[in-house]
């Protein structure tokens, strides 16, 4: 079985689950709670200063933060239920050659948090633009910046679904896969900024930030490429693993 044909049946299963509707269904919540925070939130003393300037709304509209949890949640559950449901014994047996079943798989699995990331910035970039005219407030964010949030929340979705593949496949458990992926983004990283300042900048959340725009501790190519790199040492894990495991 060739390569192509493989990352087309990992796309079929993702897409004949209920599983990925699972998550379209958080999204669409995230979104709405976006909406009602800018039409009836307030600040401590009664204002709204925090959608008052184009900064302030794109920050407020930034999703690549959420999307590498959730598409991190996502890969993760996408891994490790294939072991849990014995349905990767039928992939091996069809791909004996098992890093390359993976990668196919971890192919499908990142473009399904790239979408998923997409679509949950753009509900959250809708809700907040429909909610806006409730308020004093424009509309402030330009082009430039909604693309640049789109596509940071693509770039983490796609990333943050590969990195919780990889502990999927190494777990082989869905709910230690799930423990594994909040460890890795949302546990770990304050823990190792604790014994090490200087790594603040390179954690998952902060890199996030970087590519949405909302801040510049770093260049945006640079926090691409380390969001990336977070992705990649799991998976590059988890193909030793199953190159090395004896047994599904």
């Amino acid at each position: 079985m060739t390569w192509t044909n493989l990352a087309r049946s990992e796309i079929r299963k993702l897409t004949t689950t209920r599983m990925p509707l699972g998550f379209v269904a958080v999204l669409v919540v995230l979104a709405v709670l976006n909406g009602v925070a800018v039409a009836v939130g307030t600040d401590m003393d009664g204002s709204k200063t925090f959608i008052s300037t184009g900064a302030d709304q794109q920050s407020l509209m930034a999703f690549a933060a959420n999307a590498l949890m959730i598409c991190g949640l996502f890969g993760a559950i996408a891994a490790a239920r294939e072991y849990a449901h014995n349905t990767v014994i039928a992939t091996y047996l069809a791909a004996p050659h098992r890093p390359r079943a993976l990668r196919a798989q971890l192919a499908a699995v990142g473009l399904g948090g790239a979408i998923l990331g997409l679509l949950g910035a753009l509900l959250t970039v809708i809700a907040v633009a429909v909610s806006l005219p409730l308020t004093d407030h424009g509309f402030m964010v330009s082009a430039g910046g909604v693309a640049q949030v789109l596509l940071a929340s693509t770039w983490a979705g796609a990333a943050g679904a590969v990195l919780g593949a990889g502990i999927g496949t190494v777990i082989r458990n869905t709910g230690g896969a799930v423990t594994g992926a909040v460890l890795a983004l949302v546990i770990a990283p304050p823990l190792i900024v604790q014994l090490a300042n200087g790594t603040a900048t390179w954690v998952p959340s902060a890199l996030a930030n970087v590519v949405s725009g909302v801040t510049d501790d770093t260049g945006v190519v640079a926090a691409g490429l380390a969001m990336a790199l977070w992705a990649l040492v799991p998976a590059l894990i988890a193909l030793q693993v199953v190159r090395r495991r004896d047994i599904v």
